[in-house]
């Protein structure tokens, strides 16, 4: 695979990949069933939806290769952890996955060292995701500790431009629910209390959720001035 913006550099023309496979196949006695070319095609798609990556997997698929050879993983495959699922489903057929230049080595997931490169990329991609989630959980506890916007608006606020101002009405609501709560009331039983004076949720609605009341009694938005 090539996308279009990589097609001009060398060794990741299409050309060069072709001529690396087919001395990494002949150094390594492999017979080459098929060539699957995709030309222009970005690395993000999945490799069932290009064209000759469908065709790949048909192939596998039908037992006609026992094993898929590329230059390296991001020719194949989004993500490491794309890699590692479908690379999974390969070895229960046993089909071997040959990467021919990953930072100047090659892997071979028949070998235990092959399978265990591809198992710590996933580990680190693992990461990159976590560390993803820590970078917004940081972001939207700054927004709220400056009471900016952030979706969803919550109870008790409006949005004015990109500020999150106080709706009146609502924080008198917001100090029933802390102050049922300081009394001891369960969340079921605090949105009973809400639903029998026919107080509207955010949305407009007019059914209270012990699930609602949670969320709005967990949200550090509030602070210890609400309850009064």
């Amino acid at each position: 695979r090539v996308s279009t913006e990589e097609q001009s550099k060398e060794g990741v023309s299409l050309e060069a990949q072709e001529e690396k496979i087919k001395a990494y196949c002949n150094l390594r006695g492999l017979e080459i069933v098929e060539i699957c070319i995709d030309a222009g095609v970005s690395g993000s798609k999945r490799l069932e939806s290009r064209e000759a990556g469908s065709r790949l997997i048909k192939l596998v698929n039908e037992g006609k290769a026992n094993a898929v050879v590329a230059l390296k993983l991001d020719r194949l495959f989004r993500n490491a952890v794309d890699a590692l699922l479908t690379t999974e489903g390969w070895d229960k057929q046993g089909i071997a996955l040959h990467l021919v230049d990953m930072g100047g080595q090659t892997i071979d997931t028949t070998t235990a060292m092959g399978r265990f490169f591809l198992n710590m990329m996933a580990g680190f991609a693992e990461l990159e995701r976590n560390l993803i989630s820590e970078r917004t959980a940081t972001a939207l506890n700054y927004k709220k500790s400056n009471k900016q916007v952030y979706a969803p608006i919550p109870f008790g606020y409006v949005r004015v431009g990109d500020r999150l101002i106080e709706d009146q009405e609502e924080q008198i609501i917001l100090n029933k629910i802390f102050n049922y709560r300081k009394e001891g009331l369960s969340y079921w039983k605090i949105a009973d209390e809400l639903n029998t004076i026919g107080v509207e949720t955010k949305k407009g609605g007019n059914k209270w959720y012990a699930s609602t009341v949670k969320y709005i009694l967990d949200n550090n938005l509030y602070d210890e001035a609400v309850m009064v």
